[in-house]
């Protein structure tokens, strides 16, 4: 059965006669489609889904369809990369080993044994955190329900890009680049790859510190197309500079690899222990919770958000009172930049066991220039999510017998 999951995966993006599942979803739906539908390729548009398929002895296959551009081609993942470091830094916890190291264990960084060099800041505290101090747990959740940006830049600087970029390679997953932050002035190519000093703190025992280090990883991913994109730019400082913006020294995952983080989450099961994480049934259940949570549904920390505010599959254009049913339940991770939304998910239908992964991306910059923030999220790439969501969760209930 192992190796039957890797079969439907690799025949599923074998060209179909005719429509494949996606294209069937689309034609048969009652839903009214925006641009997107009808031309796919102006907008960048790719979306990989799964069904899943649990057979009585316990073992899950997935059938994999694909829809939209070649998946060669580059798109900015945004705030996607948070997901990886969230569940790598609970990975490392569990390789260091240590005693009194854990997800909850207080971490300070730019108080190592060094203080960190500009434009790295240090942080000793975190109000919203129930201690009042840091820790991986809270940023986890800070990560999964809105997103935080400091939450992952600090993962980050306790990861580094080589560990991130290696940890995923090890479970099968190649090819990535995450390389920097997110959401913070100041850092280029060079200062990105200086990494904060990082100190965990267990009443008055240090279990873990390492000093500021250097981490140049970078790969140039020469069969990735279009890394430089559009007729133009702004600058931080508003010139307009009319040359393609240049993503080669930017993050990249492609909807492949996102597809395969959320489906070890979620669906470990599916997958051989040399290619899962080493995650605890602890890290699992911290991980599915925050990555399924609405923000009112979180004490600690607080949020007055949308329940759509971060769930762009089925909800991303509903209006912001929308509730979305305490029956669906979608774990995923969102992102938006530079006109590039993508949504990377894993989504269930208590009432009628319905359960699939839906990933896809779009890009709605119809001006072609970047960091101008002029883009079509509401009006086409929001739109995208909720009515392609919609549709996929029409038939997946419709084949279970339910509406």
């Amino acid at each position: 059965m192992r190796h039957l999951f890797f079969l439907l995966i690799l025949c599923s993006y074998a060209p179909l006669p005719g429509q494949n599942t996606l294209e069937r979803i689309l034609h048969d739906s009652q839903n009214t489609f925006g641009p997107w539908a009808t031309n796919p390729a102006k907008y960048e548009v790719q979306v990989l889904y799964s069904e899943i398929h649990r057979h009585d002895d316990g073992s899950v296959t997935f059938t994999t369809h694909r829809w939209g551009a070649d998946s060669t081609r580059y798109f900015y993942p945004a705030s996607t990369v948070k997901m990886p470091a969230a569940i790598l830094a609970l990975q490392k916890i569990n390789e260091l080993g240590v005693t009194g190291l854990s997800p909850q264990t207080l971490l300070f960084h730019g108080t190592g044994t060094a203080p960190a060099s500009a434009p790295q800041t240090s942080v000793a505290a975190d109000t919203s955190s129930a201690s009042g101090y840091p820790n991986v747990e809270n940023y986890v959740r800070k990560i999964f329900l809105v997103s935080d940006n400091d939450a992952y830049n600090r993962l980050f600087e306790f990861l580094g890009p080589t560990y991130i970029n290696e940890s995923l390679a090890k479970v099968g997953i190649h090819g990535t680049r995450q390389i920097h932050r997110v959401g913070v002035g100041g850092f280029d190519t060079e200062t990105h790859a200086w990494l904060n000093p990082v100190k965990f703190v267990d009443g008055v025992k240090v279990p873990y510190q390492i000093g500021e280090r250097q981490d140049t990883c970078y790969r140039a991913l020469a069969r990735v197309q279009n890394q430089f994109k559009g007729a133009g730019y702004t600058t931080n400082d508003g010139e307009l500079i009319n040359e393609p913006f240049d993503f080669s020294h930017k993050n990249y995952f492609s909807l492949r690899h996102l597809h395969d983080i959320v489906a070890r989450v979620t669906v470990p099961e599916a997958f051989t222990p040399d290619q899962r994480f080493n995650l605890t049934q602890t890290d699992y259940a911290l991980l599915r919770r925050a990555m399924s949570e609405r923000p009112r549904e979180s004490t600690s920390p607080r949020y007055d958000k949308p329940d759509a505010y971060v769930k762009f599959w089925m909800y991303g254009d509903q209006p912001d009172e929308t509730v979305i049913p305490d029956g669906v339940r979608i774990l995923n991770k969102v992102g938006w930049a530079y006109g590039y939304l993508t949504d990377a998910a894993y989504i269930t239908d208590e009432a009628t066991g319905a359960e699939f992964i839906l990933v896809g991306t779009i890009h709605v910059n119809e001006n072609q220039i970047y960091n101008d923030g002029k883009y079509e999220y509401e009006e086409i790439g929001l739109p995208f999510f909720g009515q392609l969501g919609r549709a996929v969760m029409d038939y997946e209930r419709q084949k279970r017998g339910g509406r």
